[in-house]
């Protein structure tokens, strides 16, 4: 799948299938996860701020993952951030991707949480 091609989905997301299994990353904690496929979606959340909608659908880009990432299952993440979205895709759409582990660590917390992302060859 090109870049081209996950940016004109984004208007016809699918609502993925439970269960929702969100990437949540603390301030400074890291992630290391081996991509073995993936898939563009939306789920609906239930935000619990002052003033929240009751229910919120969301863009997501699910990772699926190997079992030595993921020792329990569903082996899938969910991400959620759109900036840390925004960084992966390039990277998936790439040939090959299955061939890196993707090191995720986040800065700061939300609303202005960011990530940096390195990629490493297996």
């Amino acid at each position: 799948m090109t870049l081209e091609e996950v940016g004109s989905m984004a208007e016809e997301l699918r609502r993925l299938p439970g269960p929702y299994e969100i990437l949540e990353l603390r301030d400074g904690e890291t992630a290391i996860l081996r991509i073995v496929s993936w898939e563009r979606g939306s789920i609906v959340i239930h935000p619990r701020y002052p003033g929240a909608p009751p229910e919120k659908e969301i863009p997501v880009l699910r990772v699926h993952v190997p079992e030595t990432v993921k020792p329990y299952p569903p082996r899938y993440w969910d991400i959620t951030a759109k900036t840390l979205q925004a960084q992966l895709l390039p990277l998936l759409t790439e040939p090959g991707y299955e061939n890196y582990e993707y090191v995720i660590t986040a800065h700061g917390v939300a609303p202005r949480k960011r990530f940096t992302l390195e990629r490493r060859p297996l």
